[in-house]
């Protein structure tokens, strides 16, 4: 089987079942809704349905075994022993068909995540290219006219520009908030006018070939209240802050402390209320996470991928998000957003 399988049976103390579809994709390549892959010491059993029978008989190294559409019902038939199972992965109700047949069934978290956590050299070709799509949306963005638009006009068209520049599609509904909206960090667009004076917030990125690509840039509308301008510049310290200290070896925690200090010493202590970071990879959101809340033991390795993207949110007036998706190198982090982070004027 491939090296990710052998990786991965170097961490287990008993077969595992991979229920959770990017963990079966990113093991065997096999893209599926409805397949479940069994690690086991001498062989790997992959199952699935009718529908993906043909692709998953290619798989080189596992032995195909079609199920019925209802896959968990037949794998409660033809497994048996202690099985290692996804925790974050199999529903309450699957795990109940599963020890309803007798299965000895032992929860496991973050086998395969800490696996995609370090990226080989394809997919960081594959992130740099879907990042490099990011890019030039923006530097497209920044050309545009923003003032009299609304949030919900101009987020369609970074989804039309994305695509333009050879998007598969966009990794999550992009943000683009104004006025006080930027002060919510996961603001939905809506029928707000972008007028002159304000802050938008642009949060955008797109899947090529399966990986994905994250990036923020706040843009000002013209003369910005003193608060505002201020909050931009800290948040830009922060920011750079941050990405110093991405270095293999360096404890998630630390990082994000580095940035959040820079904030909290100023008068916007309290205005940045989430993690500076998180892995992207098959997903925008995975392993690692630069966080308060993170396990004090989780540090940073080499090949991991991971966004710097302090925010400074002021209820009421506007935000302020500046992110970068970053490759932790082992002589210093690789910036894969390098359009500018100076605050650009837009109209």
């Amino acid at each position: 089987m491939n090296a990710r399988v052998e990786r991965l049976r170097g961490l287990l103390t008993e077969p595992l079942l991979v229920t959770a579809a990017v963990n079966v994709r990113y093991l065997t390549g096999l893209g599926s809704s409805n397949a479940a892959l069994l690690v086991e010491p001498e062989r790997v059993r992959l199952f699935s349905d009718f529908r993906y029978a043909e692709a998953a008989r290619a798989v080189e190294g596992a032995e195909f075994v079609q199920t019925t559409r209802d896959l968990v019902a037949a794998l409660a038939e033809l497994l048996d022993g202690p099985i290692g199972f996804e925790a974050e992965a199999l529903s309450y109700a699957d795990h109940r068909t599963l020890a309803g047949a007798g299965l000895e069934l032992v929860p496991r978290s973050g086998l395969v995540e800490r696996l995609r956590a370090v990226k080989e050299d394809g997919e960081l070709d594959a992130i740099r290219a879907a990042a490099a799509v990011t890019d030039r949306v923006y530097e497209r963005l920044a050309q545009e006219r923003f003032t009299g638009r609304t949030e919900r006009e101009l987020a369609r068209r970074v989804e039309g520009l994305l695509r333009e520049e050879g998007a598969d599609a966009t990794s999550f509904p992009v943000i683009v908030a104004t006025g006080e909206n930027g002060a919510r960090p996961h603001a939905v667009p809506g029928e707000r006018t972008i007028e002159s004076g304000q802050t938008v917030v642009v949060d955008a990125g797109c899947t090529l070939d399966g990986y994905a690509s994250d990036c923020t840039r706040t843009f000002s509308t013209g003369q910005l209240p003193e608060q505002l301008e201020e909050a931009y510049r800290v948040c830009l310290e922060a920011q750079l802050a941050g990405l110093a200290a991405v270095r293999p070896g360096a404890r998630s925690r630390a990082v994000d402390a580095v940035a959040r200090e820079v904030i909290d010493a100023t008068g916007f202590a309290g205005a940045f209320g989430h993690g500076l970071g998180h892995g992207v990879g098959l997903h925008v959101h995975e392993a690692p996470t630069l966080s308060p809340r993170t396990s004090a033991e989780e540090t940073l390795e080499a090949g991991n991928v991971v966004t710097v993207e302090p925010g400074i949110y002021l209820e009421g007036l506007g935000g302020i998000r500046i992110e970068d998706i970053v490759v932790v190198g082992a002589d210093g982090p690789e910036v894969l957003s390098p359009f500018t982070k100076e605050l650009l004027t837009v109209e």
